[in-house]
């Protein structure tokens, strides 16, 4: 009876692994387009969930995005990863934008509520058609931004990750100081879904003044 529950609740993690890893891909794809990280011509159309996204066509961007949400499964199967942000940096290495992710695991989720996972595919539509338009609620980003990944999750959980073979050639690190709170910040929220299998909300964190 032990064994079965357990080996259910295995089952149903890697399959939130899966979907949120998958989403996660494209949401930062999408984030990038939107907010003109890169020029417009590296990106090329292409559907997930039924939904015309723009998927960076650099394979740098695109190896780099694969490695970060890789090196984070770990931590999804384990339902220890609390929030992952996608930060616009200024010129001055200072962030003007954070798009928290921010995930919450489900009391004994089942896959048998959502077989056809029909429910969290309409969610997660509903997040990518929001960032598709996130433009139009935030102000014009200032010349020459760049972007990074931030992970919030408890110290040793993240020590855990670092021990295994996977993360050794791609290494996180404490984030700067100065890199973590956005002063005098407005919050934008973007959408919150509540699944049999996950819970995650997404909103911006915005700078005041972006100059």
């Amino acid at each position: 009876m032990t064994t079965n529950r357990t080996s259910k609740q295995y089952e149903v993690a890697q399959v939130a692994t899966d979907i949120l890893s998958e989403f996660l891909e494209v949401a930062f794809h999408c984030i990038l387009y939107a907010r003109e990280i890169y020029p417009n011509s590296v990106f090329e159309r292409c559907r997930k969930y039924n939904v015309p996204v723009q998927m960076c066509c650099h394979p740098e961007v695109k190896q780099y995005i694969v490695d970060v949400i890789q090196s984070l499964k770990p931590l999804m199967d384990k339902q220890q990863l609390d929030k992952l942000a996608l930060l616009i940096l200024s010129v001055d290495q200072l962030p003007v934008e954070k798009f928290v992710f921010d995930i919450s695991p489900v009391s004994n989720p089942m896959l048998s509520e959502d077989t056809y996972l029909l429910r969290l595919e309409q969610a997660l539509r509903a997040f990518l058609l929001k960032l598709n338009v996130c433009d139009a609620s935030l102000q014009v980003l200032p010349e020459d931004c760049t972007w990074a990944v931030q992970v919030h999750t408890e110290n040793a959980a993240l020590l855990g990750i670092d021990e295994q073979q996977i993360l050794h050639e791609f290494a996180w690190i404490e984030a700067d100081e100065s890199q973590v709170k956005i002063n005098n910040a407005k919050l934008v929220p973007l959408k919150a879904m509540t699944s049999p299998i996950m819970k995650m909300q997404l909103y911006i964190e915005e700078s005041a003044s972006k100059t």
